[in-house]
């Protein structure tokens, strides 16, 4: 059971990264990225291609801390093709609220990405402006 549970839980992770990744039109670095995640979640090609066509009944991040893993790796997809559209910077509002994070940590993650190479902030970076939030 707890294998299963793990498995879903990828398949979820994967299936909101193609999401988040489709508000703007798949690009190919962004397919590499996601492929490039499957893979290390050890993911079959065959099942990763058909998560783009296919919906399940996603398990959502519990923890705050899972939570901003999230968002971080979102925010990592969101700069792998070097743009960002003012949809992607909604959605991704849109999304860390919805998993109950801080609107105004969100916010700071999104302005100070701009001040690091690639706008690949560092996770303590994105760590550091939740738990400011929460204090």
């Amino acid at each position: 059971m707890q294998e299963q549970t793990v498995y879903l839980k990828k398949l979820s992770l994967l299936l909101d990264f193609i999401d988040f990744a489709k508000v703007d039109g798949i690009v190919e670095c962004e397919y590499d990225f996601l492929q490039n995640i499957a893979e290390g979640l050890g993911m079959a090609t065959v099942i990763f291609r058909s998560l783009f066509n296919v919906e399940i009944e996603r398990v959502k991040p519990r923890t705050q801390v899972e939570c901003i893993q999230h968002f971080y790796k979102l925010v990592k997809l969101m700069n792998v093709d070097h743009k960002q559209s003012i949809f992607e910077l909604n959605t991704l509002h849109e999304i860390g609220v919805s998993m109950g994070l801080s609107p105004q940590a969100i916010q700071e993650v999104l302005s100070v990405m701009h001040n690091y190479p690639n706008e690949e902030v560092p996770f303590s970076v994105v760590e550091n402006a939740f738990k400011a939030q929460c204090n």
